[in-house]
């Protein structure tokens, strides 16, 4: 846990460094697709933010932080240092909450064009295996299945806010026998249901305390 300063004031920034060896996949809007990635940051930002180069904003705050190479960069006005952590049979997950402006994915009305808003619900996973592509795709699917199946166990009446993002990391293939890959990363395989187990855990504690009678 490090700091940020913004708007006169210091703000949580949370990094994790695994180091090299390791893949990602992410939706964040640094380091986003998927690819070797040596850290992963989430950084609180004030209510409001305004700033409309988020990319360049994050590589500011990874060089802040000493962080070097491609990584990973989230953002979140919701509280970083009330994350909530859980593990299971080796697959691990963090996850910052705040579900203040929430919904169901399929809402009427049109979309729009603009510049990427901090995210909301953030997403971390660790798991000790390597993954295909398609099975990192299915983790990034596993773990949103997750997560809404927390938030409806709460009553949110929501599948997530509008900016929720994701990263999932597991140790790169690369020089590994080409079947030692988990092939899959669906709720009932063996790594899919760990970290089905993990993200729910996780979201649920973040946020039980949100919702308001």
């Amino acid at each position: 846990m490090l700091a940020h300063t913004e708007q006169d004031r210091a703000w949580p920034l949370l990094v994790w460094a695994p180091g090299p060896g390791v893949r990602m996949v992410s939706s964040a809007v640094l380091g986003g697709g998927i690819g070797e990635r040596a850290w992963v940051l989430n950084a609180q930002v004030p209510p409001g933010y305004g700033r409309l180069d988020p990319v360049d904003h994050l590589r500011e705050l990874a060089a802040g932080a000493g962080l070097a190479g491609p990584g990973v960069g989230l953002m979140t006005a919701a509280s970083v240092e009330d994350r909530r952590y859980a593990a299971d049979g080796g697959a691990e997950a963090v996850v910052t909450a705040g579900i203040g402006v929430r919904g169901w994915a399929a809402a009427p009305g049109a979309g729009g064009v603009a510049a990427p808003r901090p995210g909301t619900i953030n997403i971390i996973v660790s798991l000790p295996v390597p993954l295909t592509d398609a099975a990192l795709v299915n983790a990034v699917a596993t773990a949103t299945e997750a997560k809404v199946q927390a938030l409806v166990e709460l009553g949110a009446d929501a599948s997530g806010t509008p900016t929720d993002a994701v990263c999932v990391a597991a140790p790169s293939p690369a020089g590994c026998d080409p079947d030692a890959a988990e092939a899959f990363a669906g709720p009932r395989s063996l790594w899919g249901a760990r970290l089905a187990r993990t993200v729910h855990r996780a979201t649920y504690e973040a946020c039980a305390g949100l919702l308001t009678p």
